[in-house]
């Protein structure tokens, strides 16, 4: 499993707005100039944050996005899949992956699924609360 920019960069963002939401609504430039990441690469990872409830945008003069829960709600497992599709380090573990024919006969199954369990229960462990420790 390798994390795209996407997926690391989603983090960073609200990191950056947890430790900045005593401000209210924090314009996506002031992130995007902290972070040294693309203005126009966040506008496309904040409108999938938003579209999921991770944060509120609000247009226009003294606009820009905030969290929309305390940080310990935040689960890292949850933003990643968010951003990245799935964590699965397999094909045939993916969500809605056909049944494979050799499943049954498979000797490498079982090591997978203990691999995907896991990353699973350590990337759902940890919440942005967590992080900012």
């Amino acid at each position: 499993m390798l994390i795209s920019t996407k997926g690391r960069y989603a983090l960073r963002v609200l990191l950056d707005l947890a430790e900045h939401g005593c401000e209210g609504y924090i314009p996506l430039k002031d992130v995007a100039e902290r972070q040294d990441i693309s203005l126009k690469y966040l506008v496309g990872i904040m409108s999938a944050l938003s579209k999921a409830d991770m944060v509120d945008g609000l247009h226009g003069k003294g606009g820009g996005y905030k969290l929309c829960k305390p940080t310990s709600q935040y689960v890292v497992g949850d933003i990643l899949k968010l951003t990245e599709g799935t964590l699965a380090p397999v094909a045939c573990l993916e969500a809605n992956a056909n049944k494979c024919p050799k499943a049954d006969k498979c000797k490498t199954l079982s090591l997978w699924k203990g691999l995907d369990m896991i990353v699973e229960d350590y990337l759902y462990g940890i919440t942005l609360a967590d992080l900012l420790k």
